[in-house]
Parts: structure tokens; C-alpha cells; sequence
């Protein structure tokens, strides 16, 4: 189909399954789902990039040809192989993917945690019968449950707060950040937090690298058994999803031990990174920059966070 100027898009927006990315067609006019792995694709109905995967034109004939993924590790979930560049589901309530030998997931159901409030001062999530994820459902309560919904606002000489001023009156919690979900390159760091003008507990996000997968290790100096924090020699730009930091940055990162102790995060900062993609949208994730990193004998476990059972937490969050 011939390109035609000026654009003409669909005034709708884009729906597409959960883990599709959407990228822009031939012409460089409009947003499109982007066709997965095995799917028919064209020029006008682009392959996912982001997940390394490309059109093949050799196969199928008039225009047309099939997603394939560049050359990468396959992935072993519990004894099950996938293809690098494979999308599925271990789970109703998780949509993963096969990048390069690691694994990523995403969660199809809602993960937020709610806090007893004066509107629901007794929140229950509920399982119903033919549906993957629970519902919060909120249940009258008596004048004890008001008592306990209202220990998060602070006491004063105002009687009960508003619905509309809990924030004024709401006492901020948060937990340290979880550990990042990979040992090298980059992976997920999460905390729950009621920081937000409900003033209910809700997981946050936020994106790590404690170190790059290719990032060559100095040699430790006579006496110490630790490289603890080594920078890159040269400014980088940080990649995600197929997009690049706008910025460069030299940020620290965590070594190596020679004695057989891993060396991780243990104090950090959270900045905010803007990303630049190839169709030239802007994004921007909170990102965890590192400031200081310690030795021990616990370790994680490598590869993903759909199999992480490490539960080191990090001190310190200063944005």
C-alpha cells in the first residue's frame, strides 16, 4: 500500500494485548500493534524490535513474511524450554517473554494494595468463581473499623479528615526498595508505598542495573578481597525495551568478590531518566543509581525475577 501524505491515523486509540508494543507502520504515519513471534508480518504490519524480532520476507511470498528472532539463549521455566523472543504464559495472571536467556513478566492482574480509608474501612480482596484475579470489595463496618482505617492519618486537633484532604493528614509509609531482579543489566527494583493523594499503599517500580552483563571487572588491589563501587571509564546511555536514555550518564557500579561472596547494592538513590525510542515517543522511569555496594555470603539467584527468591532490601531512597 502506498504511503500517503499527510498522515491519516485512526482517532481511536490503540488497543493491543498486554506485551505488545506499539511501533510505527512502513510509512513512519501511525502507531500499530506489533505482530509477535510466528505471526504474519509486512512492511505495513512491523515485527515487535523490541523484543529482537524481525520480518522474515523469505518464506511466504506477495509481500508478506513471518516474525523470527535474532539468534539468542533459550530460557528453562521449570523444566518447559522457550524460544529467545517467545511470548507466554506461565500463568493467568503473569504474560512473560524469552529475551536472550532471561526471562521478564508482566502482571495481567492488578497488584495494588489498599489501605483501610474512611470511604473503605474494611477492603477484602475477593476471588469470584471463573475469574484469574481477585477484586477488592469493600464490607460496612463498625465504628472499630473506622478506628483502625483512620490509624494512618495523623492526630490533631482537626476532627476526622476529610475525604478530600488525606493527603494533608496522611501519615506516609514505604518499605525499602526491593533487591534488583538481575544480577547484571538491567532489571526491576519494587517498594510499596501510600505516598499518593489517596493515601493508599500501591506498588512502585523502578528500573537497575547493578551492573552491565559485559562490564569488565578490575583486578582487586594486594590486601582486599573487594572492587566494591568501580564506574565506567567513558559515559553511557542506558537502553530499555529497545529505547535510549536522552542523556549520558557515568554511574557506579557494583564489583566483584574474590573470597566467593557476592557484592550488591546497599545504598541507593532513585533519579528520573527520560528514554527516547526509535519511533520517537519520550518516556521517562524512575531509575536506581547506585552510591554504595557490600559484600555477603547471601546471594541471589540469576536470571529472573519470575524465579527470585532473594530478599535482600536496600537502605536508603533519595530522589
Amino acid at each position: 500500500q502506498p504511503c500517503t501524505f499527510p498522515c491519516q491515523c485512526p482517532s481511536q486509540p490503540l488497543q493491543c494485548p498486554a506485551g505488545t508494543s506499539h511501533v510505527l507502520d512502513a510509512c513512519g504515519c501511525c502507531k500499530v500493534c506489533a505482530r509477535q513471534l510466528g505471526e504474519l508480518c509486512s512492511l505495513h504490519r512491523p515485527c515487535d524490535h523490541h523484543k529482537g524480532l524481525y520480518c522474515d520476507f523469505s518464506k511466504i511470498h506477495r509481500g508478506s513474511g513471518i516474525c523470527l528472532a535474532h539468534e539468542g539463549a533459550t530460557c528453562d521455566l521449570l523444566g518447559r524450554i522457550y524460544l529467545n523472543g517467545e511470548s507466554f504464559q506461565p500463568t493467568c495472571k503473569l504474560q512473560c517473554i524469552c529475551m536472550d536467556g532471561a526471562i521478564g513478566c508482566i502482571p495481567l492482574c492488578s497488584d495494588d494494595l489498599r489501605l483501610p480509608s474512611p470511604e473503605c474501612p474494611n477492603p477484602r480482596r475477593v476471588k469470584f468463581h471463573n475469574k484469574c484475579c481477585e477484586e477488592w470489595v469493600c464490607e460496612e463496618g463498625s465504628e472499630n473499623d473506622f478506628g483502625a482505617a483512620m490509624a494512618v492519618f495523623r492526630e490533631g486537633p482537626a476532627q476526622k479528615p476529610e475525604l478530600n484532604n488525606l493527603q494533608e493528614n496522611c501519615l506516609v509509609q514505604t518499605t525499602a526498595w526491593s533487591e534488583c531482579s538481575r544480577s547484571c543489566g538491567m532489571g526491576i527494583s519494587a517498594r510499596v508505598t501510600n505516598d499518593n493523594p489517596q493515601c493508599r499503599l500501591e506498588k512502585e517500580t523502578r528500573l537497575c542495573m547493578v551492573r552491565p552483563c559485559d562490564f569488565p571487572m578490575e583486578k582487586t588491589k594486594k590486601g582486599k578481597k573487594c572492587v566494591r563501587t568501580p564506574r565506567p571509564r567513558q559515559s553511557l546511555h542506558f537502553e530499555f525495551s529497545g529505547c535510549t536514555s536522552t542523556r549520558s550518564y557515568r554511574p557506579r557500579f557494583c564489583g566483584s568478590c574474590s573470597d566467593g561472596r557476592c557484592c550488591t547494592p546497599d545504598l541507593t538513590s532513585t533519579v528520573d531518566v527520560e528514554f527516547r525510542c526509535p519511533e520517537g515517543d519520550f518516556f521517562h522511569r524512575k531509575m536506581m543509581f547506585i552510591k554504595m555496594c557490600s559484600c555477603h555470603y547471601d546471594c541471589p539467584r540469576d536470571n529472573d525475577i519470575f524465579l527470585a527468591t532473594y530478599h535482600r532490601r536496600m537502605i536508603g531512597d533519595h530522589v
